[in-house]
């Protein structure tokens, strides 16, 4: 090595530069470093600036693009909506056109009378059943459906008509010749529409049918030429969804309907755009002409057979092949699909009270006795309308709306991992199942991977009760399909504990002691109220002495007592449940035993005051 070795001159690098000038600055002061001896010349209108510019503009561009496309990886700094719409789908949310709006709608309709047992009632044959999706019309144009089958003949547990009913017309002799009867029916507005499709004999998999009209709310039917219906699921891959029917046990009062797990061997994605409020349905890859019901592919038809050779080449094996079974759905072929949906909503379906009046499509049945005059004069009898305005209706929300429903999104799951996952999924078992008025959950004593799940409802009377067993047996069948395959789930009856409150106090002389004692109990009864317990929710006698004591005119408290109450007394029936409160009493707090709740039923009786 020469002694002399001449040192190449070194400068420190930055890497730090965002934009033009800042590179271009860096490149000179690189050019002049390396290149010095090359090339002087670095003005604007040189050869020297022209290759600075470039590589500067190049590398403000790819800096540019480079924090772009890291800031449309997130949520939050998003601006390109075909990146916030991916993020959307990600986390689950159901993207939808504008809302309908709800209303409950009373059909009036006039029956002829019969005399049954020396008392005239309407005539239960003449009495029609109103089909589910018949158009009503409002004053601003707006149409409403029926969600439901309304049957005037209808009973309830002890034979009586459900129908409300009052005296039409009467005859010479003053006897009721007609009834008008009445009933009340949730409807919703939109317009329902069925649109065709023609499907080849070779579809491709996976492919996807797009609706003509926007806004689509709900999707009601999909049926093919051969009459196999299709079923929406929120994943191609789940195979089975719930089913409702009337529910036709001695608690169908309470609970009207049942549920079932049924499989859908059909189904399809409901899949809405945000831009466009287009509507597009999803079908899947399967082939519905094999006999191969099993979901994956066997093995053995990719295995290679060996005859009496010990050796083998190379082959391919195609992975569309994976996706061509039932896994994912069938998928219709040399078929036609009907559609069947509704659309249309926002703030103007929002209907003043008592301005839908009309029918605009009628679909009723009447029973085999009934005579084609009495149908006919009945079916001419029909009215509708509102006592209440509608109420739901909005726009669609706009991609700011959905992009702030991410984070919340994420952090759900359509499975039951922890015990808040558990109670949730209690409170979102639809109100015709049967409504859980309060649940609570808590590890099981004798199944480490158990959980036991205590659950109240509300009786006709507005009182805690046990749950129905038709409610629990729709609670079991829907929890199944979000629970972990190892856990397990003890579905009971929480124990209802009645109680009463009973206090003596010393009154201020100069104040009225009716006055304050009412004032007191008042007080106690808003902290009682059963909309503050919840099971396993202890009563904490130290709230109970500082509403009394800080009551305007009360002087100090002398006595406070919790008394559990039971049984049949004075007319009034309480829970069965008897419990021992002086027991039960640590430390100013009264427990329950496991899965317990508290509720002041009569609080006009049950909060009993002394002034001294």
């Amino acid at each position: 090595m020469a002694a002399d070795q001449q040192l190449k001159n070194s400068r420190n690098r930055n890497y730090v530069s965002k934009d033009f000038d800042a590179f271009r600055n860096d490149l000179l002061r690189y050019s002049r470093t390396y290149f010095g001896d090359k090339i002087q010349d670095f003005s604007e209108a040189s050869l020297g600036g022209l290759l600075l510019d470039m590589a500067a503009s190049v590398s403000d561009s790819m800096s540019f693009y480079l924090d772009h496309q890291f800031r449309e990886t997130s949520w939050s700094t998003a601006v390109e909506p075909v990146n916030i719409i991916r993020m959307i789908r990600e986390a689950g949310i159901k993207t939808r056109g504008a809302s309908p709006a709800v209303v409950t709608v009373s059909i009036f309709i006039e029956a002829p009378s019969k005399l049954v047992s020396d008392e005239y009632v309407p005539d239960e044959s003449a009495l029609p059943k109103i089909r589910q999706n018949t158009q009503l019309a409002s004053s601003s144009g707006i149409g409403f459906s029926i969600t439901e089958d309304i049957d005037f003949a209808e009973k309830n547990r002890l034979g009586a008509l459900r129908a409300k009913y009052v005296i039409g017309e009467v005859d010479a002799s003053g006897n009721p010749s007609t009834f008008i009867l009445r009933r009340d029916v949730t409807c919703v507005s939109g317009q329902i529409i069925t649109e065709s499709f023609n499907i080849g004999s070779d579809p491709a998999p996976f492919f996807t049918l797009s609706l003509k009209n926007t806004d689509v709310n709900e999707i009601l039917g999909v049926i093919d030429g051969d009459g196999n219906q299709y079923y929406e699921v929120q994943a191609l891959s789940q195979d089975t969804v719930f089913r409702t029917f009337p529910n036709l046990s001695a608690d169908s009062e309470e609970v009207s309907r049942s549920i079932e797990v049924i499989p859908a061997p059909r189904r399809f994605l409901n899949i809405s755009d945000p831009q466009t409020r287009i509507t597009s349905l999803q079908f899947g890859g399967g082939n519905s002409l094999t006999t191969d019901d099993d979901s994956m592919p066997d093995p053995e038809t990719l295995a290679l057979p060996l005859y009496g050779t010990m050796t083998l080449s190379r082959f391919s094996i195609d992975p569309n092949a994976l996706l061509r079974t039932k896994t994912l759905g069938i998928l219709p072929r040399d078929t036609a699909i009907s559609i069947t949906y509704r659309y249309g909503g926002g703030p103007s379906h929002n209907v003043s009270t008592r301005s839908i009046r009309g029918i605009s499509s009628l679909s009723i049945e009447f029973s085999d006795s009934c005579t084609a005059s009495i149908a006919s004069s009945v079916r001419a009898s029909i009215s509708v309308r509102n006592d209440a305005p509608a109420s739901g209706g909005s726009s669609a929300p706009t991609l700011e709306d959905l992009r702030s429903q991410i984070p919340v999104a994420r952090s759900q799951q359509d499975r039951i991992v922890t015990k808040e996952d558990l109670i949730s999924r209690v409170y979102t078992l639809p109100t015709k199942l049967g409504s859980v008025y309060r649940a609570a959950a808590r590890p099981s004593p004798d199944n480490p991977l158990a959980s036991q799940l205590f659950i109240c409802s509300k009786n006709a009377s507005g009182f805690l009760s046990t749950v129905p067993d038709s409610l629990k047996k729709n609670l079991r069948t829907y929890l199944n399909e979000f629970r972990l395959i190892s856990d397990a789930i003890d579905i009971l009856d929480a124990r209802v504990i009645n109680f009463r409150v009973k206090f003596s106090v010393f009154i201020n002389p100069n104040s009225n002691k009716s006055t304050t004692l009412q004032s007191v109990i008042s007080r106690i009864n808003g902290i009682m109220n059963i909309k503050n317990f919840q099971i396993d929710q202890p009563i904490l006698l130290s709230d109970l002495q500082n509403v009394i004591i800080n009551t305007q005119g009360v002087l100090t408290l002398v006595d406070l007592k919790i008394e559990s109450l039971s049984g049949q007394i004075q007319n009034r029936t309480y829970s069965e449940v008897t419990h021992n409160v002086k027991q039960y009493t640590k430390r100013g707090v009264v427990y329950g035993p496991p899965g317990s709740i508290f509720e002041l039923r009569y609080p006009q009786n049950d909060i009993v005051g002394t002034a001294l």
